[in-house]
């Protein structure tokens, strides 16, 4: 298989998960079921779940009310090999917002819980934090998978298979950073084929891949890497906010920091950018995080 043909055959398939089946079952809540991607772990990828939760509370909206803001929680870790149920209540409908609540499960209990909020366009008041200066080009920059030699092939195909094109700034922590420590870090990013125009799914897109890369400003404060013996690491929590729209088969600059760390749980926090400087989404993210002592 040529690489273009591989690149389009990884978005299909993301394409296939975020195409969610809608049922007749239904009390008060609508019900939706969705696949899962295959993944080494074993475990569902914590973007995918939620970004089929927002496909799920956006099919219950008119298209001219999209998603401003989300709040999420990670319950319980998700087995890929199993197909996912989505149920959808209808918080509220006012003129202007609606408030929807998805839960996500496996086996008859919950693995994701959310509540996102959507609001008609409207005139008002605007500024943004500009984009940071002096950031590379996408283009003089390795894609993640060329830069990880001497791990495990496993790991290069989960790259390599994944629908996103990652290009780190600085070196990926698929393997040691040497003495580096510092909280941050910036991601170019985008899928590898074109998606439909349809803005609702480049929406749930950016949320995949928000919750990629995020948690690495965390470890890169304290030198950690995600190869490391002993690192355990899982996702609590998610909350991410739209500014403007944009496209995800576009490139985007990921810009990461972390403001805390403490009691096991480090603080995640990124600002999503067009290549032309505008502000599309803010994100934050708390994680679960042990690290072996001694490292």
């Amino acid at each position: 298989m040529s690489a273009e043909s591989h690149a389009i055959r990884t978005v299909e398939q993301l394409l296939e998960v975020l195409d969610l089946d809608s049922t007749q079952a239904r009390t008060t809540e609508d019900i939706f079921t969705g696949a899962s991607h295959p993944m080494p772990t074993g475990r569902i990828y914590g973007g995918q779940v939620l970004a089929q939760s927002l496909i799920a509370a956006e099919r219950t909206l008119p298209e001219d009310r999209p998603v401003h803001s989300m709040h999420g929680y990670f319950l319980r870790p998700g087995d890929s090999a199993q197909g996912i149920t989505i149920a959808v209540d209808r918080i509220h409908d006012g003129r202007s917002f609606s408030t929807r609540r998805s839960q996500a499960y496996q086996n008859g209990v919950p693995i994701f819980s959310m509540i996102a909020s959507f609001q008609d366009e409207d005139p008002g008041v605007e500024h943004a934090e500009p984009l940071p200066e002096g950031i590379p080009d996408p283009e003089t920059l390795d894609p993640d998978e060329a830069t990880v030699e001497g791990l495990p092939g496993g790991t290069v195909r989960m790259l390599t298979d994944r629908a996103a094109d990652i290009r780190h700034v600085d070196h990926p922590l698929y393997l040691p950073s040497g003495d580096e420590r510092a909280p941050r870090q910036a991601v170019w990013m985008r899928m590898r084929a074109p998606l439909p125009d349809d803005p609702r799914l480049h929406r749930a897109a950016l949320a995949y891949l928000s919750d990629m890369t995020i948690q690495e400003s965390i470890l890169r404060a304290h030198g950690v890497y995600w190869a490391l013996p002993g690192l355990k690491v899982a996702s609590l929590d998610h909350a991410m906010w739209w500014h403007r729209p944009a496209r995800v088969d576009e490139w985007l600059l990921y810009v990461q920091e972390s403001p805390n760390a403490r009691g096991g749980r480090g603080l995640a926090t990124g600002r999503i950018y067009t290549r032309d400087g505008a502000l599309v989404a803010s994100v934050a993210q708390e994680i679960m995080i042990r690290v072996p002592e001694g490292a």
